[in-house]
């Protein structure tokens, strides 16, 4: 067994690391999460420097590792132009991946992935929103909230309720897609957000939007099924950013405390601060190599939604851990520094493509199944 990453993607770990340290100057980072403004200049470099390669994964996880470590707003934004783009991939027709997944892996076009109704956020199945057959295509009437790149999106790819769920609520749900400048469609950013504020949030509404045929997703009824192996890959990419949030705490970690030593405070040697680097760095190392395991069953065709849910739970509390314990061992040192805007970035790994308490539920409920 292999524990190590093949030659091509340690370099290009190294090259996400080096672009990220130039790109994402402090005084950019501290603009965008001022101004939650989404730097679309950073979006267009990273793809020039072929980072957003949905054709070689492995370079879109380090990637999105090495970017995170340095400033998780801005390394979120900056690769996920093409967020929800797995799903055409795996289920759309050639001519909706030539009209719309194409202009997107160019570099052209934005997409967005809208599953979250303002009652149905993990529970994918309790979604409202409807699609009403009419003609030759469907009305969509409902709303989706908290939906990355929701205003700055040129198309989603979208899960309504198109006939009643019957005995099972999970049946009865599909996936179209709806552009952005459909009559009866508005997205509003949403703004005041704990943290990752560089990255595009909006709230979407849909009145009588129609959606024609040919923009239906897979089969009719499918669509929750299709969102659910959307997630076995997206788990795997927002573990990645877990990770690159709790090694960009311990970076900080090691820079503190020798800047503690320089100035001679005996505190940097104490015995309690190595058993504080100790257990930050065991953690990273042990979220990092849980990632990398159900990230290799992923690329290699054999998922394990086991290891994924393991992989982004554990991810996420570290980064959570390792930023909080790094703001209460800096004191009135870390609120004045980068290290308060990564506690705030940390939040959201434990909430978003499924809270640590659903991913809890999946392992549990896979275990119980002999698996």
């Amino acid at each position: 067994m292999d524990f190590e990453l093949d030659e091509k993607t340690i370099k290009m770990k190294e090259k996400a690391r080096e672009f990220a340290l130039t790109e994402f100057t402090s005084e950019l980072a501290e603009l965008c999460d001022r101004e939650e403004r989404y730097p679309d200049e950073i979006r267009r470099k990273a793809y020039a420097a072929g980072f957003i390669d949905m054709a070689n994964p492995w370079t879109m996880l380090v990637a999105m590792e090495e970017f995170c470590r340095v400033d998780a707003g801005l390394g979120v934004s900056a690769l996920v132009s093409a967020f929800g783009s797995e799903v055409l991939m795996l289920y759309g027709s050639e001519a909706q991946k030539k009209k719309y997944l194409e202009p997107v892996l160019r570099g052209e076009k934005i997409s967005a992935f809208a599953v979250t109704d303002p009652g149905a956020g993990s529970d994918v199945a309790g979604v409202s929103a409807t699609l009403t057959k009419k003609g030759n295509g469907y009305l969509l009437n409902g709303q989706k909230i908290f939906i990355t790149n929701g205003s700055i999106a040129d198309h989603y790819y979208l899960l309504a309720r198109s006939s009643p769920p019957g005995e099972k609520r999970h049946r009865g749900l599909s996936m179209v897609i709806v552009e952005a400048d459909m009559p009866g469609f508005t997205a509003v950013q949403m703004k005041g957000k704990m943290g990752m504020r560089a990255s595009n949030t909006a709230e979407l509404n849909f009145k009588d939007v129609f959606i024609p045929e040919e923009n239906l997703i897979g089969e009719e009824g499918k669509g929750f099924y299709y969102v659910m192996t959307f997630f076995n890959i997206s788990r795997i990419y927002v573990a990645a950013q877990a990770v690159g949030i709790a090694q960009g705490a311990l970076d900080r970690f090691k820079a503190y405390v020798e800047k503690l030593r320089s100035e001679g405070n005996r505190y940097a040697d104490y015995e309690s601060t190595q058993f504080v680097a100790a257990e930050l760095a065991t953690r990273v190392e042990a979220a990092r190599m849980l990632t990398y395991k159900a990230a290799s069953r992923l690329f290699n065709f054999n998922p394990d939604p086991v290891l994924t849910s393991m992989a982004k739970y554990f991810a996420a509390e570290t980064a959570a851990l390792c930023t909080g314990s790094m703001l209460k061992f800096m004191g009135k040192d870390g609120v004045a520094t980068d290290m308060e805007r990564l506690y705030r970035d940390a939040k959201i790994m434990e909430i978003w493509e499924g809270s640590n308490e659903v991913e809890k539920l999946v392992i549990s409920r896979m275990l119980g199944r002999g698996k």
